[in-house]
């Protein structure tokens, strides 16, 4: 398959990068080629500098919607607070924050005035333990986010700074007790793709000297293998997905750091027998340049979001097998009803002239025309027992795993 690059188009640095190492190392596997086209230092979508979240740039996200997203996740770290003992420190920590809008509304919702004076107590309970930390690794978001979060930053010399940053889960100088959570963070990790023909073969991207060509070979890893193995694929002539495997290092990753505590992950995607029924033939690759998508990643280099749905049931596997226990998954709707967003709404809102103009806007977040239905929902636990959650009460907890 080929895909041509616009007639008389100048190349850029990155394409020209991405030429010259197929040139020396021959075709490459397109894990890689999203890998260079999303993160390489400097000219990567997400590492240069240039790419906007919102309404002014190429997608956005469940917190650009509406502050009541944030909302419900700070009534949920007050609820994982209270399950695991009330720590005098509860780490929330926040892996892929964007431009700062999902920390903002959480921290505004905790700091807001409640008509409730037990709830009130929480919350400053709740803030007296809580220690925000955000894992970025790009110094143009954090500083976004920096100046987005303001006077949040200005905390006096006798308390805790109440927001943090470190590059990586690596550099956190303890073991951590509380939540790690990410928003659409999962998608964005380099895929391989995939195709059968007689046997499985796997997608390189090679250059022919006009244009960018896609070639089929061998498996670049017996780890593709075993991951069709793993999730009983039964995949038919001409049948092309994409396999994510860094999500197993991620995983690995967050259980080396997490002491005791919970994982949520929230993203778009699917449990292995839906992402692999036998009518998604073409796989779920998808690019975003300026809200609109597009299935051709070779154009727009850089400047383009890369995504893959997420295979929901490797994290429940793979989490499994480290003690990550799968507490609930359900999609973003039916979690955010069963947590009460009636109640927030109410709350956020008393007597309001706006109430009915904010409604219309929280209808994105729960509405299958939204996002209610194409995000999901898992929360993964690494402790004793199995603790219930209020946001999974309205459902059987694995029911579609």
């Amino acid at each position: 398959m080929k895909y041509g690059l616009p007639q008389n188009k100048q190349l850029d640095p990155l394409e020209q990068l991405i030429i010259e190492k197929i040139k020396k190392e021959g075709p490459i596997t397109f894990e890689t080629f999203m890998d260079i086209a999303l993160y390489c230092p400097g000219s990567g979508y997400y590492s240069s500098g240039k790419t906007v979240i919102g309404r002014g740039g190429d997608f956005y996200t469940s917190p650009h919607l509406h502050p009541v997203f944030g909302a419900i996740l700070a009534k949920l770290l007050m609820e994982m607070w209270a399950i695991i003992g009330k720590p005098p420190v509860f780490h929330a920590v926040e892996m892929g924050a964007g431009a700062g809008y999902l920390c903002r509304d959480i921290l505004d919702y905790l700091h807001k005035p409640s008509n409730a004076p037990s709830l009130s107590k929480d919350k400053n309970d709740f803030i007296r333990s809580l220690r925000y930390v955000i894992v970025e690794p790009y110094e143009h978001f954090e500083k976004k986010q920096r100046d987005l979060l303001g006077d949040y930053l200005k905390c006096g010399d006798e308390c805790p700074e109440l927001v943090t940053w470190v590059k990586s889960l690596k550099e956190f100088p303890e073991q951590i007790t509380g939540c790690i959570f990410s928003n659409e963070l999962l998608d964005a990790f380099p895929v391989h793709l995939v195709e059968m023909e007689e046997k499985l073969k796997e997608i390189y991207v090679d250059f022919d000297g006009t244009e960018f060509v896609e070639v089929k070979g061998e498996l670049s890893t017996p780890e593709l293998t075993d991951y069709i193995g793993d999730f009983s694929m039964k995949l038919p002539q001409g049948y092309r997905t994409e396999i994510n495997l860094r999500i197993r290092s991620w995983l690995e990753e967050i259980n080396a750091a997490l002491s005791r505590g919970f994982l949520l992950t929230i993203d778009y995607g699917y449990p292995a027998k839906e992402y692999y029924s036998e009518e998604r033939t073409k796989g779920t690759l998808l690019c975003y340049h300026k809200h609109r998508t597009n299935e051709n990643p070779y154009r727009n280099i850089g400047e383009q979001d890369i995504t893959a749905h997420v295979n929901f049931s490797s994290l429940e596997k793979w989490g499994g097998a480290l003690g990550l226990k799968t507490i609930g998954y359900c999609p973003q709707g039916t979690f955010l009803v069963s947590s009460g967003i009636d109640e927030v709404i109410t709350e956020l809102y008393p007597d309001s002239p706006d109430y009915l103009t904010e409604i219309s806007k929280i209808k994105g977040l729960i509405f299958p025309q939204g996002m209610g239905e194409t995000h999901n929902v898992m929360i993964q636990y690494k402790g004793e027992g199995l603790p219930e959650l209020r946001g999974f009460s309205m459902r059987d907890r694995k029911a579609d795993l």
